[in-house]
């Protein structure tokens, strides 16, 4: 598939870039259906990037895109539904983790789709937005389950209501974000977490993304029933045999997902 509103560089580290700066990388139908389509063709990707060109993260939805003349009724779920739901299940389903490179202004559903990876890092001239409130919506792209989850009632209220900016410093001391860094140094930390990621087991890292993300949905004794489960079966993987073996002789371990 040729691309036209995204980059995607396949590889170890495939890294996608939202690529309509001119519009703060806002979603079209378009670029849903190219990032659909980049997502379910990873291949080798043990780690994913997913940031956006110019100055902007993402802005969420291009209003423009819809066509819809003031006044007129548009059934908003039916993009919700077809576009932005499966985005965000697709992410979380992934057994790959994915880290967003917030490089600046994530708006309304951008906000909530980095929000949806996995590890954030933002560049500290980055801003979080909530731009739902000011036309009569609510946080969709999974932004309510997030902002609660990551921040607790009252500050996801607050931001929710208010639709005030949180900068990316202070979505770091909130918890929102992994890390905020300087926006010199956004690169080197963002490839440095996305090689030291792409070197580790692959099978380890895709079972802990995946009971980090379901364990609200267990009481402690099924987490528990989980846990030694998934021990028990990563316990025969050649993978752990490997990183015991490179751990005891003092060398780099090659971990082939395996």
């Amino acid at each position: 598939m040729t691309y036209e509103t995204i980059q995607f560089e396949p590889g170890v580290v495939a890294r996608i870039t939202l690529n309509r700066p001119d519009r703060l990388n806002s979603f079209t139908v378009q670029m849903h259906e190219e990032l659909r389509d980049a997502l379910a063709n990873l291949g080798e990707a043990r780690v994913v990037v997913l940031t956006g060109a110019g100055r902007g993260f993402c802005a969420g939805q291009d209003l423009n895109d819809r066509a819809v003349t003031p006044g007129e009724a548009v059934d908003l779920g039916t993009t919700v539904e077809t576009c932005w739901n499966p985005l965000v299940r697709s992410l979380a389903a992934l057994p790959q983790p994915v880290i967003a490179r917030v490089n600046g202004v994530a708006a309304g559903a951008g906000a909530s789709l980095g929000m949806a990876c996995d590890i954030v890092i933002a560049a500290r001239s980055a801003k979080f937005i909530q731009s739902f409130a000011a036309i009569g919506l609510v946080p969709d792209t999974g932004g309510s389950w997030h902002l609660t989850r990551h921040l607790g009632q009252a500050r996801a209220l607050g931001l929710a209501l208010t639709g005030e900016p949180l900068s990316a410093e202070q979505a770091a001391d909130w918890g929102l974000v992994w890390k905020c860094v300087d926006d010199a140094e956004l690169d080197s930390t963002v490839d440095a977490l996305a090689d030291k990621l792409a070197a580790m087991p692959p099978l380890g890292l895709a079972a802990i993304k995946r009971m980090i993300r379901s364990s609200w949905d267990r009481s402690l004794d099924e987490e528990l029933t989980l846990q030694r489960d998934e021990m028990r079966r990563l316990g025969f993987t050649d993978d752990y045999r490997e990183g015991v073996a490179a751990f005891l002789e003092k060398r780099q371990p090659s971990f082939k997902g395996r």
